[in-house]
């Protein structure tokens, strides 16, 4: 089974920026559509941005032309590049890999922004 691990959450002041990764344990993400979701407190998971094997991607509206999703298969590890932060998007982010034959999604990382 494929696990998958969040890392580079923390607090960030407004404005600042983040850089989460999501490390496979295999090769997945060239094969998968890879996903970046937020799930804030008293809030239903969202989808943040995804990525596509062929490499296209997607965004939610509230974070189009702030935060880039990329990955590096070559270290099987997908990326979410979070940039000019505020408060709203502080959350618990997770990182996911669907294909035909599985549906994965890491433990999770926190994100809190604020002053």
């Amino acid at each position: 089974q494929v696990q998958l691990v969040e890392s580079g959450g923390g607090l960030v002041q407004p404005g600042g920026s983040l850089r989460l990764s999501c490390a496979a344990s295999q090769n997945i993400f060239s094969v998968s559509t890879g996903g970046w979701y937020r799930q804030a407190p008293g809030k239903q998971r969202e989808r943040v941005a995804l990525i596509t094997s062929y490499g296209s991607t997607n965004y939610a509206d509230s974070v189009k032309g702030r935060f880039t999703i990329s990955r590096d298969n070559a270290k099987n590890t997908m990326y979410l590049q979070m940039n000019s932060l505020k408060p709203d998007d502080t959350a618990v982010y997770y990182c996911n890999a669907i294909s035909k034959l599985s549906n994965i999604w890491g433990q999770g990382t926190q994100v809190t922004v604020s002053s």
